[in-house]
């Protein structure tokens, strides 16, 4: 069966008096796709449609033309933009903060929402605001692709605000809908409601609650993640319940309905709409488009139930049905494994990455973390270079890319005879900056090294051979065995000291999925240069 290339995205109902995100999508006069019939309907796609950490996915549809986002968490750069034209096939075009984080806010950069209104794009999304709690903050631009101009938060409430969601009601009026994140400090988790300015620079008026978490059922400790359309005299919000992350997570995705945005809201007798599977865990948080002919999509992210965390919560795409009683289901409640494409013609699937360096900028694909400044320096002199800073504290400074399955080969090629004294640079696998495995060059030696909760331990250090450039590659199985090993030529590999596979499952945090790349640890100033870089996946 085909398999076809993704990168993200999906969004909203695009339907009269919905959604913010959803009533002003414009409506081009150029040719639009046409719509598929069963007999032609043959060529089919493969979830996910967004391997790899795209957690949150929110997309908005103008004209012709599908534009994306999605959570960044501690990777930057922040909430990367992408664009498609047949809601499979996705292309990364930039970040909306492409270098540095917002200057109100410092970590945890989740739930981004796109929307467009008038000529104008806005992301809503979640940021932990310096020395203070969750907010929702809003940035703008006049180009999809930006460049974005931050408006700042627009609600900070004492235990966090998190998930914004803005829609206008009947009335053309708007609103932000946002979650109270009470869960974490084990309360209640009332979605809320609020007048917004035209602006989007604050709210105004008196909060009102929705709806919130109805504990001993399946919505368990939350509900999250809303995402609102309007249909056939309903509101409808799609929303996630229970936890969300990691090995525990129990997510599952609900939905209820109200004729006013203030309610009272009706939730769903038959929820969970979507469960698990045996392909497909934790299912939850995604966000609903209407493609040119009408049909109704939902883009979501889930866990694989085989490699699990370690890829992170991936894109997921399904058709929503509705039943005789106006209510949304999915073909069997559960996750599709394969399914027909929304039109005909598709790109083939590209998992994998091969870097030369050759270009005057860096691929948008490369993440680093986002307490680091832009770590590096393109040469496209002398057929290409990537001159990565080094960084003195736990695993040094990183460059990575997201991993799409758990089973992958990372190859690169570093500038041994350029490498200052004391620097340590390599091939690693990151799980955040206090947690990451690699293999890398120093002083004269090659050394497997491991950082685990900050502990920096040597696993193998044995003498480098003699070569201006060396080769580094690690081989993973089922997300967390890790074996590394190095050449000077590429034709004989040596595995250092003969270390066994390093047992890597405590990499990846509760919230995201391993990135592999490079790395360079030493004094400031310090830096190393690689000349490529390689990234295959497989499925064994």
């Amino acid at each position: 069966m085909k398999k076809l290339l993704p990168l993200f995205g999906l969004a909203c109902l695009l339907l009269t008096g919905c959604a913010e995100k959803n009533i002003q999508t414009a409506t081009s006069t150029a040719s639009q796709p046409q719509p598929v019939n069963a007999t032609t309907r043959s060529v089919a796609y493969t979830n996910p449609v967004l391997p790899g950490d795209y957690a949150d996915p929110s997309v908005v549809r103008v004209g012709d033309d599908y534009w994306a986002t999605a959570t960044s968490s501690e990777w930057a750069p922040l909430f990367p933009l992408l664009h498609s034209k047949n809601l499979v096939d996705w292309e990364t075009v930039g970040h909306v903060f492409p270098e540095k984080s917002p200057a109100w806010a410092e970590a945890h950069f989740w739930a981004p929402e796109i929307s467009y209104e008038n000529g104008k794009y806005y992301i809503y999304y979640t940021a932990k605001k310096k020395g203070g709690n969750l907010c929702v903050g809003v940035a703008s631009a006049t180009n999809p692709k930006g460049p974005y101009t931050d408006h700042g938060p627009l609600v900070c409430q004492e235990v966090g605000s998190i998930d914004g969601f803005p829609i206008r009601d009947e009335k053309g009026d708007l609103y932000l809908i946002w979650k109270e994140d009470g869960n974490s400090r084990r309360l209640p988790t009332p979605l809320w409601g609020q007048r917004m300015n035209e602006e989007r620079t604050g709210l105004t008026g008196e909060k009102f609650e929705l709806f919130r978490n109805d504990p001993g059922t399946w919505e368990g400790g939350l509900v999250e993640g809303p995402a609102l359309v309007r249909k056939n005299g309903y509101y409808y919000m799609f929303y996630a319940g229970d936890k969300c992350c990691g090995r525990e997570c129990t997510y599952g995705v609900g939905v209820a309905r109200a004729k006013n945005l203030r309610g009272p809201w009706e939730k769903y007798a038959k929820n969970p709409i979507m469960q698990q599977n045996d392909a497909w865990k934790c299912a939850g948080h995604g966000t609903v488009v209407s493609d040119q002919s009408g049909r109704d999509f939902f883009l979501y992210h889930a866990y694989t139930t085989g490699t699990f965390v370690y890829p992170g919560r991936q894109g997921l795409l399904d058709e929503i049905s509705w039943n005789q009683d106006g209510w949304p289901y999915f073909k069997g409640s559960v996750p599709s494994v394969s399914s027909v494409v929304p039109y005909s013609k598709n790109a083939p699937e590209v998992l994998d990455v091969n870097d030369e360096f050759k270009g005057s900028t860096l691929a948008p694909s490369w993440q680093w973390s986002v307490t680091q400044a832009p770590p590096f320096q393109v040469r496209s002199a002398n057929n290409g270079q990537l001159v990565l800073k080094a960084h003195p504290e736990a695993v040094g400074s990183m460059l990575g890319q997201r991993t799409k399955t758990g089973n992958y080969t990372a190859t690169a090629a570093l500038d041994v005879a350029s490498l200052p004294k004391g620097t340590m640079a390599g091939l690693s696998a990151f799980g955040d900056p206090n947690n990451s495995v690699g293999i890398g060059v120093q002083d004269g030696n090659v050394v497997v090294w491991q950082v685990k909760r900050k502990q920096a331990t040597d696993v193998a250090r044995v003498p480098a051979p003699q070569a201006k450039t060396l080769q580094f590659k690690v081989e993973v199985q089922d997300g967390n065995k890790l074996s590394f090993s190095f050449s000077p030529d590429g034709q004989k590999w040596t595995t250092p000291g003969n270390a066994q596979p390093i047992d890597g499952s405590f990499l990846p945090p509760w919230d995201r999925g391993v990135r592999v790349g490079l790395s360079a640890k030493g004094p400031a100033g310090a830096t190393a240069a690689f000349d490529w870089f390689k990234l295959t996946h497989s499925s064994k």
